[in-house]
């Protein structure tokens, strides 16, 4: 039961059932949790003698002496999760959110044995506390040690009632639970569906679908390949690789197949990590010597999903293997879909072999947003935060700014938005100029108005002097119009900053010329296609 709600370190106490228990996570700081338990306890409503929360027992179904036990076992399961909430909070600060999210956090308490003064510490499966072990025993030790002087060890495992990969059984056909991989290689857990049934999640973010992805000129040709490499029909290619830098939509195409792979394939398998997860249990199986069982698991998916091929470079090993099983799902009509910040050929470290069975499909550039898919995708994620209202210049300069990916793109409209929501102000541009100073900063790339004057000389083809001339022949002016435009747009020259660019020209010269452009865009759809075209050149 989370008692708190929100996106704090949680806490897991555990006791003696024989299944694997509930996780209830109880976030915040450890004298807060104390006070809120014993609130709870005081109040009639204790926690049960495994440290869950329980219904109040029948008042003459418990003797006195046992009450008072299990009262005493409540008390310090209230402890144990106090102490273990501040301990999870300094780790959090230490390891960073996303190894605490991934190896901390799932973290279970057991019971102090007052003898040997060992507490048990339990994970849901076998990798995980393997993991946990080898990289964070000694520090959750000594953290333990420090809040408790009973402690004096840390005793790391699998909680006895889950399932462990070793112990999982084969169906009479051969085949695993569908999806039923280990934990770790997926983004979260899921089910299985009874002794032949199938998964509905194999770890992907339930957001990340082909209806919330925004495309544009920039992405239309991967957005378009996913969509066929998860549809009824066989695609005409294999393996997919989608390729473009960080923040791009790589990863959400990723999610946005599988979904749809499994609406369309209700009985299928499918198998989604990162190059890197597959490395750790490519590595872990090999030290267990089960590498029949991981390459019989790897092998039986109907869909693969590998995401950052590029960290597989340099491990031969994995990389053989890696390609056996290419090979291995291409000759059973198999589905394979990879991605990558950089295409195939400049992937080094990687054998030929490999990188000709990454590159013999289909591989999709997903090309940096350009202005109008930025702008269209701040649009899209401002209508969940409806009713609240940002104005569109402030859209507009997010859009033009924040131009180094999209992930940065959206984390700034959040960050901004939930601002103006905590501390009551408006949306303004000036608030986002002051808000988002670090984002902003980052994403500056600074375009003169030499810079610009160049480009725009070479797209019109017109000598460089005309820019400060004085003739005023349409084919020049317009030209020179388009430039002051631009670098009124493009740069932080005030008017007369940029007549005087312009051969020292008046600035009401160039206010005319902004506002033409402007409404030339409006009305022209060749112009607008030239201005377009020019802040492309000039952002990339």
């Amino acid at each position: 039961m989370d008692l708190l709600g929100g996106d704090s370190p949680g806490i897991h106490i555990d006791g003696q059932g024989e299944g694997p228990p509930e996780n209830h996570a109880i976030p915040g700081s450890g004298e807060a949790m104390r006070a809120l338990l014993l609130a709870h306890l005081t109040f009639g409503r204790p926690y049960g003698h495994s440290g869950i929360y329980t219904p109040m027992a029948k008042s003459g179904e418990l003797a006195g002496k046992r009450k008072a036990n299990n009262e005493m076992e409540d008390l310090e399961a209230v402890n144990l999760a106090a102490d273990w909430a501040d301990i999870s909070q300094g780790l959090r600060k230490d390891l960073g959110h996303q190894l605490h999210s991934q190896w901390i956090k799932p973290i279970q308490l057991g019971r102090i044995d007052s003898e040997t003064g060992t507490l048990d510490l339990f994970l849901p499966t076998e990798f995980s506390a393997n993991w946990v072990k080898d990289r964070f025993a000694d520090r959750l030790s000594l953290a333990w040690k420090i809040a408790r002087s009973e402690v004096r060890q840390v005793a790391i495992s699998v909680h006895p009632g889950r399932r462990q990969v070793a112990d999982l059984r084969l169906h009479s056909d051969g085949r695993r639970p569908a999806n039923d991989a280990d934990t770790s290689m997926m983004a979260i857990g899921a089910d299985t569906l009874g002794d032949t049934g199938f998964t509905s999640s194999v770890g992907l973010d339930a957001s990340l679908t082909f209806a919330a992805f925004v495309t544009g000129e920039a992405n239309i040709l991967a957005f378009n390949a996913a969509q066929r490499m998860s549809a009824t029909e066989k695609p005409q290619f294999s393996p997919l690789y989608l390729k473009g830098a960080t923040g791009q939509g790589k990863t959400h195409l990723l999610h946005a197949i599988g979904h749809t792979f499994l609406q369309t394939h209700s009985r299928s398998r499918i198998f989604y990590c990162s190059a890197e997860r597959f490395m750790v249990e490519f590595v872990q199986a090999l030290k267990a010597n089960r590498m029949i069982e991981f390459k019989a698991r790897l092998r039986s998916f109907d869909l693969l999903l590998v995401d950052d091929i590029q960290f597989i470079i340099g491990k031969a090993s994995a990389q053989e293997e890696l390609l056996y099983t290419i090979d291995a799902l291409l000759a059973e009509g198999k589905r394979l879909v990879f991605a990558a910040d950089r295409a195939p050929q400049a992937l080094d470290g990687v054998e030929p072999r490999l990188l000709s069975r990454l590159s013999m499909g289909l591989v999709a550039d997903i090309q940096p947003a350009d202005i109008e898919l930025r702008k269209k995708i701040l649009h899209s994620k401002l209508s969940k935060f409806a009713p609240l209202a940002v104005p569109e210049d402030v859209l507009e300069f997010l859009a033009r700014t924040i131009t180094r990916n999209v992930r940065e793109l959206v984390g700034g409209l959040n960050k901004l938005i939930a601002y103006a929501q905590l501390t009551g102000q408006e949306v303004s541009l000036q608030l986002a100029e002051e808000q988002l100073t670090d984002i902003l900063s980052a994403n500056r790339r600074r375009i003169t108005i030499d810079e610009i004057q160049r480009t725009v000389c070479q797209f019109y083809r017109i000598d460089r002097s005309e820019m400060s001339s004085k003739r005023r022949a349409r084919a020049v002016v317009r030209p020179r119009q388009v430039a002051m435009y631009l670098s009124k747009v493009l740069t932080p020259r005030s008017y007369p900053e940029i007549g005087r660019k312009f051969g020292g020209r008046d600035h009401s010269t160039v206010i005319h010329a902004v506002r033409l452009i402007e409404d030339l865009r409006q009305r022209d759809a060749d112009m607008d296609g030239d201005v377009r075209s020019l802040l492309r050149q000039l952002e990339s």
